[in-house]
């Protein structure tokens, strides 16, 4: 590997002419010494001043390590050409724009991609197409699979991140178009999310000034159909060494799992990080909690390793034999490596016991080891009662903004959230994988929602947040939930406590159910929401499994 920096030539501006005449514009940054230079390429939708640095290294840092970034404004957006629809052109143009990039002056031919988010779906519509020039992939935080892991979590609608983002997108349309009045309202409705109208899902500012906004299609398509299929990329035959980046608390986890499970036959190495971080930034501290300095974000100095590997011809290239799975231990706050993602072959299971009483007291509901299970304590089951007047709030986790883990005390204290908590642990606890809340519940409404959320409970009765699920439930009868939670990693020490709450609601978050058989939910208007009791019945198929690390 190289140690010097090189001088970096001030940046310049280069274009292409797409197969059907749009031009797309790109800041180039050169390394100011002979070549040929491998190709950085990263194309997105914000206006590519902003080349993701709210997580990456300025591209002039990666052009001074010896390659030459490409920063790609996608159709529609900052100064390229056409129309910006989502995703929609991001095949084609993917596989023009890495042709392209590869035949820049002093280019050695091989391009390599990297980015997160958008960015990081735009390198797989990319290697959809197969163009030759492309080498290697650096996907970060990609909800590859946009219904499920993007737009709505088991059926229900993602709605602060998703509708935030709407009004951002939406927001940058008017402004290209020089539409003072619609980005001023658009703007103004970012800074303060407009959930408190007639429908919260759908706005006014989302109707008057967003017509073309995909929000609509999202709003119209609540189940995962040809609409959601047409979009997910299709890696069908493709084969391409791929460095998976991912967070603990951000909303795309499943995503790069998926991706990374579905690339796991390929010829070249798979590796993923997943550390304890949110969508945004990448760093030590998330929401309340410090995570020490391993934390901190290593994923520049990680791409210019992976990236010199495949798009070099030098011999000095690190050895890629040590173990390809990198997942942060939450707790102890330090690295740990795996052959493969944790598999959930050992786990635990808590059976959840109460007398009746874990919605008025945070010491009523108890997890108790199957093993442990008293045969004699009488089964009674935990009734709350879900008031869309006042839903439970989201509190960090994946899902909401600000996302990470937070004090939640507060929180468990209310009537409305059922609290179930271990005794004091006797050893340390290590967790990995997805955790499985399986819950016999009833509700007095046609459909209703269910939240859970994992914490650990300090001696001083702190709670913080480690983990949350959530799902929508059609059908009021008596009924057998499985609700699996964000995939995680945590070490739970000796004299702490874990905690399962569970509750009807986790809004913003998510949109509310109106607890009625119209559909789709998520555009019933906030009138006609109803009052929803839930009951949570304590019998052999109530239970949380843990998957042993």
């Amino acid at each position: 590997m190289p140690s010097d920096f090189l001088p970096v030539k001030p940046k310049q501006v280069h274009s292409l002419k797409t197969r059907d005449g749009k031009r797309l514009d790109a800041d180039v940054y050169y390394p100011d010494a002979e070549g040929p230079w491998p190709v950085l390429l990263m194309r997105q939708p914000y206006g590519r001043a902003i080349a993701s640095t709210v997580v990456y290294a300025h591209p002039t840092w990666y052009a001074a390590q010896g390659y030459i970034v490409v920063i790609q404004d996608v159709r529609g957006r900052g100064t390229s050409e056409g129309e910006f629809h989502l995703f929609a052109h991001e095949v084609d143009d993917g596989y023009d724009s890495v042709q392209w990039a590869a035949q820049l002056p002093r280019s050695n031919g091989r391009v390599g991609m990297y980015g997160f988010s958008y960015q990081g779906m735009t390198q797989l519509y990319a290697a959809q197409a197969k163009p030759s020039a492309l080498k290697a992939l650096a996907p970060a935080m990609v909800g590859y699979g946009l219904y499920q892991d993007w737009a709505y979590e088991n059926g229900a609608l993602r709605l602060q991140a998703g509708l935030g983002w709407a009004i951002q997108l939406a927001a940058e349309t008017a402004r290209l178009k020089g539409d003072k009045t619609a980005f001023n309202a658009l703007r103004a409705a970012s800074r303060n999310l407009p959930l408190n109208g007639p429908i919260s899902a759908y706005p006014d500012v989302i109707k008057q000034y967003a017509p073309d906004s995909f929000w609509h299609d999202w709003l119209a398509h609540p189940q995962n159909d040809d609409y959601w299929q047409s979009l997910k990329p299709d890696l069908t035959n493709v084969d391409l060494p791929m460095l998976h980046v991912g967070g603990w608390f951000d909303p795309y986890l499943t995503g790069d799992i998926r991706l990374f499970k579905e690339m796991a036959s390929s010829r070249y190495p798979q590796h993923f990080w997943v550390g304890p971080w949110s969508h945004i930034p990448w760093s030590r501290k998330v929401g309340e909690v410090d995570f020490g300095p391993e934390a901190m974000n290593p994923i520049d100095r990680l791409q210019i390793c992976w990236f010199y590997r495949w798009l070099t011809d030098k011999k000095d290239v690190a050895p890629l034999d040590e173990r390809p799975v990198h997942l942060f231990e939450m707790g102890s706050n330090q690295w740990r490596l795996f052959e493969q993602w944790p598999s959930e072959s050992t786990t635990q299971t808590y059976r959840l016991q109460s007398s009746g009483l874990a919605a008025m007291r945070e010491d009523d509901g108890a997890l108790v080891p199957s093993s442990c299970e008293d045969p004699a304590v009488t089964a009674v089951p935990d009734v709350l009662v879900h008031d869309p007047w006042r839903p439970v709030p989201s509190l960090g986790g994946h899902a909401s903004f600000p996302s990470g883990s937070f004090e939640r005390s507060a929180l468990d204290g209310r009537s409305d959230v059922l609290t179930y908590t271990t005794a004091l642990l006797e050893a340390d606890l290590a967790v990995a994988g997805d955790v499985t809340t399986t819950l016999k519940v009833q509700a007095d409404a046609p459909s209703y929602d269910l939240c859970a959320v994992l914490s650990v409970v300090y001696p001083d009765n702190r709670v913080f947040n480690l983990t949350q699920g959530y799902t929508r439930i059609h059908g009021g009868q008596a009924q057998v939930v499985s609700l699996s939670l964000q995939p995680t990693y945590f070490c739970l020490m000796a004299g702490q406590a874990l905690r399962l709450s569970l509750s009807a609601a986790c809004f913003p978050a998510y949109t509310v159910n109106p607890g009625t058989q119209i559909y789709p939910l998520d555009t019933v208007p906030t009138i006609d929401q109803r009052i929803i009791t839930l009951t949570v019945y304590q019998d052999r198929d109530t239970l949380l499994t843990l998957p042993m690390a």
